[in-house]
């Protein structure tokens, strides 16, 4: 449903015949006299009869020659007699000289050519009869099969070819090489058949073989590359393309390159790449599009920016660079400026999914949310998301599942618990993963509203619904940590271990739910364990993130940012991570640019996320940067109304800039959601030091209704 990276591009089957075809329509059949008289009965003769006499010989030669004449008149007009009159003349030539291979290759290419492959094939079999080794009927039959082929595949958009067609195809164009060893096209269409047949070590064998024979052709490059990728052997697939001298490459092997190199996540050799193909062959719609896309997964937002401007405006009735555009002005913050680009875009295309998805984005970030809630609600109307009879196929319960997502979280947002939960039950409904997501949405959405009963009541029913799932059962053990149950909820994560790798991730489980009840010998044991069965680099992520956490929980700042530190170097655009070490920094009070620059970043990527909002703002505040703080800040109380830590940050920032009442205020919800909190999330003192902010406050406004006199509060 979304932009999704470069593929690279298959070369097609060959299953178009490479003899030329002339579409002439077949009328009912004629019967034709010539001077041999009526023949519309003749059949081809065997041709194991004997060599035919002078006076045959003269027949034939008679008969093959007016054949032309009606194949050029036919080829002229377009008149299916003249075709039926050739065939005739063929067959007649055949019976005055039946041992005449290149008449039955006439008849047979003929008949191929007007659209009778079943006539052909009958008449290439019988001259092989005689002649096992005529190269001109082998070509013509394997042409025949590649046509059936391709009629096979044209059949429907699900239809797959025939594996008896395709091995018929291989049989015949292994006895083409066989006799022709020395022809390109032949090595060329038996590897691209080996690959129909996923026998990419033949395939690669075909092609080495062409590449030896022509070592610059295009097309042998390119479907050598493709046996590699499709191996999914990336490195391979580059070095080939590499081995051919940049001069000499042209746009389709840059082009192809380029794809390979944003499949092997190395943006700067795809512009590179792109920007050659481009020079080759200016102006191409792909290439353009390729290399915009690929300045954008290198952050080159700029750039990429005027590549999309140019796309739109070379084809203002296509929505594509139009999303492309507010997806980049939404990364640079342009946040209204983005809007309008997607709804210029959804005007393009009102059913388009990716914009409607991202219109409803942009306005969840800008706070708009009864205008984002509508535009979700009216996308699930839509046919390709809604089924009355409640069907629907796989890539539509996932597309669904999407926007309810999404309709939930804005829900969620606007303080609308019981909506938000409704809106993640029919995710429930669909089934599958969907209904998994949809699970642990309601237990979240609880948690996060501090209703811990409905909570732990939600992910027991996720948990009795679907008695094998880990994750599931994982929930569950979190949920009893904020019912003051920790034992318990060790005790459920370690039931599900089972000595297989999946143990990693309980262990990282059990890790967080050691730090929340601040266990940290505990904690330190988990991870280790975690640590040994890490191999993969998202494993590697998920170990290090923890460390780090724990070593901050138990203020050891250098030992976490190290932690942290390599997590960025692992996975740069790690939000997650971006987010709290920018925030570690910042709550020390150390390195503030810095730490704007890191939580500047996460934001970026998760603009929703209130958060990262709030740390965003309290670096802000930090710097004395005030009005920026207070901006975010504000955004965040709104997304995270029950988050007393950032109504904590709020309070401060208006006390700091004189609006003790409003102070006051946010500093009175802190403390409410903190009585709410469950303690494993509450960080001792805390609670102390913002009570102890409100009675200061409460003094001074006490302080300024007696110097005022008029009982009128100030701010």
């Amino acid at each position: 449903m979304m932009n999704t990276p470069h593929r690279l591009p298959l070369l097609g089957m060959v299953f178009a015949a490479s003899a030329i075809t002339m579409p002439l329509a077949m009328g009912a059949q004629t019967q034709v006299k010539t001077e041999s008289g009526p023949q519309s009965s003749a059949q081809p003769a065997s041709t194991t009869q004997a060599q035919p006499a002078q006076g045959a010989r003269s027949q034939a030669y008679f008969h093959a020659a007016m054949a032309g004449v009606y194949e050029d008149q036919a080829m002229n007009t377009g008149r299916p007699e003249f075709v039926q009159h050739a065939i005739e003349e063929y067959k007649a030539a055949i019976n005055a000289d039946p041992t005449s291979p290149q008449l039955y290759n006439g008849l047979a290419d003929l008949y191929f050519r007007t659209g009778h492959s079943h006539e052909a094939e009958t008449t290439v079999r019988e001259l092989l009869k005689n002649s096992p080794d005529d190269l001109d009927g082998h070509k013509l039959l394997g042409h025949i099969y590649l046509r059936q082929l391709g009629e096979q595949q044209n059949a429907g958009a699900n239809a797959q070819p025939s594996s008896n067609t395709v091995d018929q195809a291989i049989a015949e164009y292994e006895k083409l090489v066989s006799l022709d060893p020395n022809s390109v096209e032949s090595h060329m269409v038996l590897g691209q058949l080996y690959l129909a047949k996923h026998q990419q070590p033949k395939a690669e064998a075909q092609f080495q073989i062409a590449r030896k024979l022509d070592p610059e052709s295009e097309e042998v490059i390119l479907n050598l590359a493709r046996v590699y990728a499709e191996n999914n052997n990336l490195d391979q697939t580059a070095k080939i393309l590499e081995s051919v001298p940049e001069a000499d490459r042209t746009p389709r092997m840059e082009f192809t390159l380029g794809a390979t190199y944003d499949q092997m996540k190395r943006p700067k050799d795809a512009i590179a790449a792109y920007k050659r193909a481009n020079d080759l062959q200016s102006g191409d719609p792909q290439t353009l599009n390729a290399l915009a896309q690929a300045l954008l997964n290198d952050n080159q937002l700029d750039e990429a920016l005027k590549q999309y401007k140019d796309l739109a405006a070379a084809d203002p009735e296509t929505a594509d660079p139009l999303v492309n555009i507010s997806e980049i002005l939404r990364r640079q913050g342009k946040y209204e400026d983005a809007l309008v680009a997607i709804r210029k875009a959804r005007k393009i295309t009102p059913d388009d999914l990716k914009a409607g998805y991202d219109e409803g984005l942009l306005l969840d970030v800008l706070g708009r949310y009864d205008e984002s809630a509508r535009v979700y609600e009216k996308m699930l109307e839509l046919p390709t998301l809604f089924h009355a009879n409640g069907a629907y196929t796989a890539d539509e319960k996932t597309n669904r599942s999407i926007f309810l997502e999404r309709l939930a979280a804005v829900y969620h947002e606007q303080g609308k618990t019981d909506q938000s939960v409704a809106i993640y039950q029919k995710m429930i409904d669909l089934g599958g993963d969907a209904a998994i997501r949809g699970y642990q949405g309601q237990v979240d959405v609880y948690r996060e509203s501090k209703q811990y009963d409905k909570s732990v009541e939600a992910a027991h029913a996720a948990v009795a619904a679907n008695p094998k799932n880990r994750d599931l059962k994982l929930a569950l053990a979190d949920v009893l940590v904020d019912a003051g149950k920790g034992d318990d909820a060790v005790a459920a994560a370690k039931s599900t271990l089972n000595n297989t790798p999946d143990d990693r991730g309980v262990w990282l489980e059990i890790t967080q739910i050691n730090i929340r009840l601040r266990r940290w010998k505990d904690a330190e044991d988990s991870i280790a364990k975690a640590d040994t069965m890490a191999t993969k680099k998202e494993e590697r992520i998920n170990v290090l993130f923890l460390r780090g956490e724990l070593a901050d929980k138990q203020k050891h700042l250098e030992q976490a940012e190290g932690y942290f530190k390599q997590v960025l170097d692992l996975d740069p655009n790690n939000s997650l991570t971006l987010n709290y070490l920018g925030y570690m920094l910042a709550d020390k009070g150390i390195r503030l640019p810095e730490a704007v620059k890191y939580i500047r970043k996460a934001v970026e990527i998760d603009p929703t996320n209130g958060a990262y909002l709030d740390s965003l703002g309290w670096a802000y505040f930090k710097l004395g940067e005030y009005e920026l703080a207070e901006s975010n800040l504000r955004q965040a109380v709104d997304r995270s109304q029950t988050d007393p830590t950032v109504h904590d940050h709020l309070g401060d920032l208006y006390e700091k800039t004189g609006r003790i009442r409003l102070a006051a205020a946010q500093w009175e919800l802190s403390l409410a959601n903190y009585a709410k909190s469950t303690a494993a999330d509450i960080e001792p003192g805390e609670v102390a030091k913002v009570q102890k902010k409100l009675d200061t406050a409460h003094v001074k406004l006490a302080r300024q209704e007696n110097t005022d006199g008029t009982g009128n509060n100030k701010p």
